[in-house]
């Protein structure tokens, strides 16, 4: 009876297959996905793992990457029916290799990403469950998930597969460009990190994305001792369009030659990714030594979390007061006169921090960081631009924080962003790579490697109006994990409003709030945020205390009010507040403040 693979890992380093998916393709010249060959041309797949253990593999992967209900545009049945049809074949094709006298060849259940864009956890979870079950019901033992930007997407499958399965041996593979970030924007060094503190993931690596001359660069700049068994499998190197098509051109010399300096770097499974052929395996079998010859095991161990050496930048800055946040609006245009009349009007309110919104609705704007920019330096006053997911992708939020990080500016805060609206969506395309937690896990790499001396410091918003408050409090847990080191919520306006927030700072008593103070000027206005504005909850009540007929005046004093009885609910636990201030109007605040010390 062949050992098990956890055991056979110990004895010896890995030889893997390589990229199944662009060598059916390069065979078959189909574009269709390699995966429905799982029940339409049975003997090809198996032809094929054939030829990857013919060539030296002791270890293949299952015909499965996008076997997912989007790619294959199918139901959970189908689903099923594909998954354990590729299990079946590869574990068949195995099965022979044993019979013929070969040392053992493990299968492993291949499993990459259902989909891209901003994680919806329930489905995902769920659809990624559906797919692991499959595989449990047809004697998997291994599984690797592949090709990921980031834990998040499969840490709660990984973990409930496990502790149910607590036999099975996991592998989690990341895929980084050639500077070593995912498309999540996060580093190898964090990915690894991440990885390596998780109880239940056995083997962690890179595939894809990278030819080996660059995973090799990244890899030998890393701590790989981090008590989990290492993989490296890249791309054959980076494709060509010839004829309309990706091709990976003939480097099997070079493949090899890379792939022998990254089994120097003690990686204890080596294999390939897209444009690898049974051919760059064979030769990688025969230059590479897979005895173990006395190299270290890993051993179980906790990597260190974040440590900043650096003094406190944060516009709390130690301060035990309450503080105040107010919100200003950057232009529509370039006429910025009312914003820096308004800045300048702030610096005698005993004001802490100026914020400014990231085109919220979805309409152009000013850009934040480059107003707070101005601002600061006109008026000496702390600052703190929105940063949202929406309109950047990773190499876009990197630079703009680096330029923000340039300009002096330290605190952020950070969030999802509000959908482009429909009107324009033909023209005008939203990012959405992550949302504000992966953005969240940006800054906290970012401030280890890039902005250790002088970090950024960031928050995130509150969304008290969810239907679940347990799903907030959730989220609210994920981006302290991340880093956030303060919260500011949504506009408060009653005392059930308040009692939802208070509910929240129990559960997360170390998450430092400022509530939401709105003061509404008008009916019209009142109006307008409870019709037009998602997210804002302004109750029935409110409305009813303005009159169509106010005055300018009158309409202020009953939003300075309101906003002063929301204070004074939340006084016992906020700590502190944050004004959104309708028009930019100033005289407001300087009205709810005055007699007030915090």
């Amino acid at each position: 009876m062949a050992v098990s693979f956890a055991e056979y890992i110990k004895e010896k380093k890995v030889l893997c297959d390589g990229g199944f998916g662009t060598y059916f393709a390069a065979l078959t010249g189909t574009e269709e996905p390699c995966e429905k060959a799982n029940l339409e041309r049975p003997e090809f797949v198996k032809k094929i793992h054939r030829e990857y253990i013919q060539a030296g593999a002791r270890f293949i992967r299952t015909n499965t990457f996008a076997a997912n209900r989007k790619i294959l545009s199918c139901n959970d049945e189908k689903l099923v029916e594909v998954v354990k049809a590729g299990y079946r074949l590869a574990k068949e094709v195995a099965d022979e290799a044993l019979k013929d006298g070969k040392e053992p060849v493990y299968v492993s259940a291949d499993i990459g990403p259902v989909s891209g864009g901003v994680v919806e956890t329930g489905s995902r979870e769920t659809e990624y469950l559906t797919i692991c079950n499959a595989f449990l019901e047809e004697g998997a033992d291994i599984f690797v998930f592949e090709t990921f930007s980031n834990l998040d997407e499969i840490l709660s499958v990984i973990k409930k597969i496990k502790r149910e399965n607590p036999h099975i041996f996991i592998i989690t593979q990341f895929c980084v460009n050639q500077f070593g970030y995912s498309n999540a924007g996060l580093s190898a060094k964090r990915l690894l990190e991440e990885a390596g503190n998780v109880d239940e993931i056995d083997a962690v690596g890179f595939n894809c994305g990278v030819g080996p001359g660059h995973l090799f660069q990244i890899l030998e700049k890393q701590n790989l001792d981090i008590g989990k068994f290492i993989t490296a499998f890249p791309n054959a190197g980076y494709p060509q369009m010839i004829q309309s098509r990706l091709v990976f051109l003939d480097n099997e010399e070079y493949f090899v030659e890379k792939g022998f300096d990254i089994a120097g770097l003690h990686v204890d499974m080596l294999g390939g990714c897209c444009g690898t052929t049974p051919s760059y395996i064979s030769k990688l079998s025969k230059k590479i030594s897979w005895e173990r010859s006395g190299e270290r095991i890993p051993q179980k161990k906790t990597m260190p979390a974040l440590k900043i050496k650096s003094r406190d930048y944060s516009f709390f800055g130690g301060k035990e007061k309450r503080l105040i946040a107010v919100e200003l609006a950057p232009p529509l245009d370039a006429n910025d006169e009312k914003i820096m009349d308004a800045a300048n009007r702030l610096k005698n309110c005993n004001v802490d921090v100026l914020t400014f919104p990231d085109s919220p609705s979805g309409r152009t704007r000013v850009d934040p960081v480059l107003m707070a920019a101005k601002v600061m330096n006109e008026t000496g006053m702390c600052v703190m631009p929105h940063i949202c997911c929406r309109d950047k992708n990773a190499i876009a939020m990197r630079s703009q924080l680096l330029g923000a990080q340039v300009n002096g500016i330290h605190n952020f805060l950070v969030i999802t962003g509000d959908p482009v609206p429909s009107m324009v969506r033909q023209s005008v395309k939203s990012v959405f790579n992550f949302d504000s937690v992966g953005l969240m896990k940006i800054i906290k790499d970012m401030n280890e490697e890039t902005f250790a001396e002088e970090p950024l410091f960031y928050g995130g918003a509150i969304n008290y109006n969810r239907r679940n408050l347990d799903v907030e409090c959730g989220r609210l847990k994920k981006k302290t994990e991340a880093g956030a080191t303060f919260f500011f919520t949504q506009p408060l306006f009653c005392k059930e409003d308040v009692e939802k927030v208070r509910s929240l700072k129990k559960e997360v008593p170390e998450a430092r709030i400022l509530c939401g103070i709105m003061p509404l000027i008008s009916k019209r206005n009142a109006l307008f945020m409870k019709n037009e504005m998602v997210g804002i909850h302004v109750p029935e009540d409110i409305i009813e205390r303005y009159d169509e007929n106010m005055t300018k005046e009158q309409g202020e004093n009953v939003g300075i009010a309101i906003a002063k009885e929301v204070m004074e609910l939340a006084a016992d636990f906020a700590d502190g507040f944050y004004f959104s201030l309708p028009f930019n109007r100033v005289n407001v605040l300087e009205s709810i403040l005055e007699d007030r010390v915090f």
